[in-house]
């Protein structure tokens, strides 16, 4: 039977106990890891979110009552325990912080029992997601867990001491606002008092904290639930949490120079890793043609090389076909990797499939000098010569080649090299690579909607020199925008937004939209333009993204307290769910059946 807490009050948690501690009297509360009872000598481990420390029951020293008690306590029950520090009597367990000391109890108190859990309560578990999600609140037990969740909330902590040192005011945006269907799906929450109608859920607080610019805040942020209704995958869920700033009167170097600060400080503080500033920089195309990605993993080589022009000439036809079509040949140089299998070869030629990629020519340099390629035979041996060189090519390299559409090409090598760099585990997880990428396109092209679509959002300022091209030229137009990459992941991005109300119409025109649809959607935005806007830019963190490669995990549901699976579902309290038809009768909503 439980017992009660009256009288007691914890004086240190479990893993809080050293040497220092010797002597002393504590009360301290908590989780049973285990038991080991050998008659007269009881062990019990007692863990709480700061570690665990070994309970030491022995018959002559400690009242048989207690010792009885102890023997019966069983994985996962709570209790309290009242007693003494002293040395370790054993050996001293070197993998535990408590690992010199023990606590001698006076007095013990089972404050709840437990059933046993459905798996072992421990570091790495190896049990199936699923049963772990269903159970999270087991989960977040582990000890790798509270790790993580306590990461994140110190991050959260020291974000938000810098920023209020630096002069922003933290500022809480709507979550019920108007939706903005530009870019990914909102979430809609119907309205009962306005029949018919329906809120947004924030996919960022991005035109909120540009209307705090237009209200005079200066500098402002916000660690912020934002929303999207889109596919998941290991690093997004439907509800994702922000570190949203937003500053006036500065330039991308203000906010890239303010931003190195705070991501110094939180490497420095939480990781003890000192980051050289500043920060390494690419522009949009640059990461594309040398990496094929706008979030480049810098932490290896493998660099793509344009050998268009070195191929050019030759007799292989889907070269031929690539370049006629306006396309390029691009290369990538696995080095060492020459004695590669052909049935490894060909999982990557399939890997590059996903991709859009038809098939992928390789050329293997061998030990002995000689050439093994899927295209040789169309190559005179001056050609293949002259594509080694350009790849700067060696005995035991591995060179392949992908030949189509610029896009094409460069999804198909740029996630190439980093499969290539996973089968090889040369990316280290203790190694932190930053970089910006700045001078974005302002606009791409969707091909299904036969329209321009913002690579960023809609209210992103285009380069000063550009803004000509706007009414002659828009593919060209670049961006004053800039993301922040750490290892190969997008973890923030920014701009400087549009402040003038006759270019921000522009936008909304070439984007598509009629005046009238511009100021059903944005009118509230465009009307405050008129009354003296300053220049102003922001970024925003994943926050859950960031947290994720400062723990070393490979998922965000890893340092999320209660994720989502891959189905947008939570199991333990299996929501989404259906509702009682009366609430759906309030809000004037028929239910749909689908098949």
């Amino acid at each position: 039977m439980a017992e009660s807490m009256l009288n007691l009050q914890r004086t240190h948690r479990c893993g809080e106990l050293s040497a220092q501690n010797i002597g002393e009297s504590v009360t301290i509360m908590g989780w049973v890891q285990k038991n080991r009872n050998k008659g007269g000598l009881v062990f019990v481990d007692v863990r709480d979110r700061a570690g665990m420390i070994q309970v030491v029951c022995e018959e002559g020293k400690t009242a048989a009552e207690i010792i009885e008690k102890a023997g019966k306590l069983r994985s996962e029950f709570v209790v309290a325990v009242v007693g003494t520090v002293q040395k370790r009597s054993g050996a001293v367990n070197p993998k535990l912080r408590t690992g010199e000391v023990e606590v001698f109890p006076s007095e013990l108190r089972i404050l709840s029992e437990s059933e046993t859990p459905p798996f072992p309560i421990e570091e790495d578990l190896k049990t199936k997601e699923e049963l772990r999600l269903k159970h999270r609140y087991l989960d977040l037990r582990c000890p790798d867990l509270q790790r993580n969740i306590i990461l994140r909330s110190q991050v959260a902590a020291l974000t938000r001491q810098f920023l209020a040192a630096e002069g922003f005011l933290e500022i809480e945006t709507p979550i019920l606002g108007k939706s903005t269907p530009e870019g990914a799906r909102d979430y809609l929450v119907p309205s009962r008092v306005n029949p018919g109608q329906f809120y947004g859920l924030p996919q960022s607080p991005q035109i909120y904290k540009q209307l705090l610019m237009c209200a005079g805040y200066d500098r402002y942020f916000q660690i912020v639930k934002c929303f999207r209704d889109e596919d998941l995958r290991a690093d997004r869920q439907p509800e994702f949490t922000q570190i949203d700033m937003e500053m006036s009167f500065v330039s991308v170097e203000d906010v890239i120079a303010v931003n190195e600060k705070l991501l110094a400080c939180l490497f420095r503080e939480m990781m003890d890793v000192e980051l050289v500033l500043p920060f390494s920089r690419l522009t949009w195309q640059e990461a594309m043609d040398r990496f094929g990605s706008d979030k480049p993993d810098l932490r290896f080589g493998m660099e793509l090389v344009d050998v268009t022009e070195t191929v050019q000439d030759c007799a292989f036809v889907v070269f031929q076909g690539a370049i006629k079509a306006g396309g390029t040949v691009r290369g990538i140089n696995a080095k060492g990797q020459g004695a590669m299998p052909r049935k490894k070869i060909d999982k990557l030629v399939d890997f590059v499939k996903d991709f859009g990629a038809k098939g992928l020519a390789y050329v293997a340099i061998q030990e002995d000098g000689s050439i093994k390629s899927s295209f040789g035979k169309f190559m005179t041996e001056d050609e293949m010569s002259a594509l080694i060189h350009v790849m700067q090519g060696e005995t035991g390299d591995l060179l392949l080649f992908a030949a189509d559409k610029n896009k094409i090409v460069w999804d198909v090598l740029g996630n190439l090299r980093l499969e290539i760099a996973r089968q090889l585990e040369i990316r280290k997880q203790d190694e932190f690579n930053f970089v910006w990428i700045t001078a974005f396109p302002l606009l791409e092209w969707n091909e299904e909607q036969e329209r321009f679509t913002a690579m960023h959002h809609p209210f992103t300022m285009p380069m000063d020199e550009d803004v000509a091209l706007l009414d002659t030229a828009p593919e060209k137009v670049r961006a004053k925008a800039y993301d922040i990459i750490l290892n190969g992941n997008e973890i923030g991005g920014g701009s400087v937004r549009i402040h003038q109300g006759d270019i921000q119409s522009k936008m909304f025109e070439i984007l598509g939209f009629s005046q009238e649809q511009a100021q059903a959607q944005f009118g509230f935005l465009l009307d405050a333009f008129k009354f003296g806007v300053p220049p102003h830019a922001g970024l925003a963190y994943g926050f859950d993204r960031m947290i994720m490669i400062m723990a070393k995990k490979e998922s965000i549901r890893d340092v999320i307290a209660f994720p989502k699976n891959k189905e947008a579902v939570c199991l333990m309290t299996q929501a989404p769910d259906v509702v009682d038809e009366k609430q759906l009768d309030e809000l004037g909503i028929k239910r749909k059946e689908f098949q």
